[in-house]
């Protein structure tokens, strides 16, 4: 399965936003996911075995808990593969920056008297 399949599926895309948080009980995240797309635990929990074992997330027992985390790597990979489309966004993203530095420059200079600018005469 390629890595835009398995997170082709909302759920186990919503998995990997809460573990991005940090690392969470199996119960908390079925709970969570369960309550957000009213699906059972069980069904959470093969959602959490899909990304565990394409190498999504890694599991660490605690006790009688399992705790769940982000695994980096295939994230890694995605982005690899973005970078042949970064040139698509990033001038635009670019220029965004670009222009919303110069409206803070504008509205700082406005609301601030005393910006060391001569009057224009």
């Amino acid at each position: 399965m390629h890595a835009f399949d398995v997170l082709g599926d909302p759920v186990r895309r919503r998995i990997l936003e809460l573990l991005a948080g940090g690392e969470q009980p199996a119960g908390a995240v079925a709970a969570r996911v369960g309550d957000e797309f009213g699906i059972s635990q069980p069904a959470v929990s093969q959602h959490l075995r899909v990304l565990r074992e394409h190498g999504f997330v890694t599991v660490r027992p605690e006790g009688a808990r399992r705790l769940y985390a982000v695994a980096p790597e295939p994230l890694r990979e995605i982005d690899a593969w973005l970078d042949g489309f970064r040139r698509f966004w990033a001038p635009k993203l670019d220029a965004l920056g670009t222009e919303l530095a110069r409206g803070r420059r504008a509205r700082r200079l406005a609301s601030d008297p005393d910006t060391g600018r001569t009057p224009s005469a």
